[in-house]
């Protein structure tokens, strides 16, 4: 799907979403054949002509301008999240999507690795731009991906990745107790992604994938949601320990961080934490001593592994 496309069906998708009435607009009574606003409503909202917008979200109009889109986005009513993942979809649609190369393995950089290290009594793994799974901690695999092979992140084809677990993995489903909200949450980030890199052939392959085996991962990915995956609370339901209630926070290392190794990627630092002399805590503690410690032959995680 070029980078056209995916403009308009944001524009029409989010536009369907809204109410007239939520937004003062007078029904008058009048039956309609389409949900949401009419183009001419949203058009009006944004103070622009009816024929531009139309134009834009046909992928006529290439040339939008930042106050333009601000305004369309506010009328919109989109968050800042939103609003830039609409910025980046009009920026790919005036510049076009370069030519799609066979990306590189990703690795971990050596400060990430000793972070992760650090972090040996908090679950943690980290993640590439697509939700490979680059490196675990060992918490961080008997939480989220007992079930696995511990070293699978140190061979790249083997490598898991998040959104094919939460979505084809019966295990890591059944981890969720709430498993439609982690569901979403998974495809808005990797809605933002694709708006970031429109050229990234291997994301578009993924999101092909998951939406040929997945039909919630169709139904989802074609609402247009998009998600900055930062702070979130999850009941779990681990097979060994039980229910806990933890925090998963996602710290990010934006592309072009860092010299040498790594230059140029983006990789996220997923850890599961929980409040202090708390249930979940205690119940954290419980998989930290029956989790058997890593066997020195195996690779740990290693700077720039993979």
């Amino acid at each position: 799907m070029n980078a056209k496309v995916r403009l308009g069906e944001f524009l029409q998708t989010r536009r369907s979403q809204l109410r007239p009435k939520d937004l003062g607009i007078p029904g008058y009574g009048e039956r309609r054949r389409v949900p949401g606003l009419r183009r001419e409503e949203l058009a009006s909202l944004a103070g622009v002509s009816v024929s531009y917008y139309t134009r834009l979200e046909q992928g006529q109009s290439l040339n939008a301008s930042p106050q333009v889109l601000d305004a369309i986005a506010a009328a919109l009513r989109l968050e800042e999240t939103e609003r830039l993942h609409l910025h980046n979809l009009a920026r790919s649609s005036a510049t076009g999507a370069g030519r799609g190369r066979r990306p590189a393995p990703e690795r971990v950089t050596e400060a990430t690795g000793q972070l992760l290290e650090a972090l040996g009594h908090v679950p943690a793994i980290v993640t590439g731009r697509r939700s490979d799974v680059l490196a675990w901690n060992r918490l961080g695999h008997a939480l989220f991906a007992g079930h696995l092979d511990p070293g699978a992140p140190d061979r790249p084809a083997e490598r898991p990745n998040m959104a094919r677990l939460v979505f084809l993995d019966a295990h890591t489903r059944d981890l969720y107790a709430d498993w439609p909200a982690k569901a979403r949450a998974v495809v808005g980030n990797l809605r933002l992604v694709a708006g970031r890199h429109p050229d990234d052939t291997a994301l578009h392959t993924l999101v092909g994938e998951l939406s040929a085996k997945s039909s919630d991962f169709a139904s989802m990915w074609a609402d247009h949601r998009v998600t900055a995956c930062a702070v979130a609370t999850y009941e779990m339901r681990h097979p060994l320990i039980g229910a806990l209630t933890v925090t998963q926070q996602t710290l990010s290392q934006g592309q072009g961080q860092g010299q040498g190794q790594g230059q140029g990627q983006e990789q996220n630092i997923v850890i599961a934490t929980t409040e202090a002399d708390s249930p979940a805590r205690t119940t954290l503690a419980l998989l930290d001593q029956v989790t058997p410690q890593h066997d020195p032959t195996r690779p740990g995680v290693r700077a720039g592994s993979g």
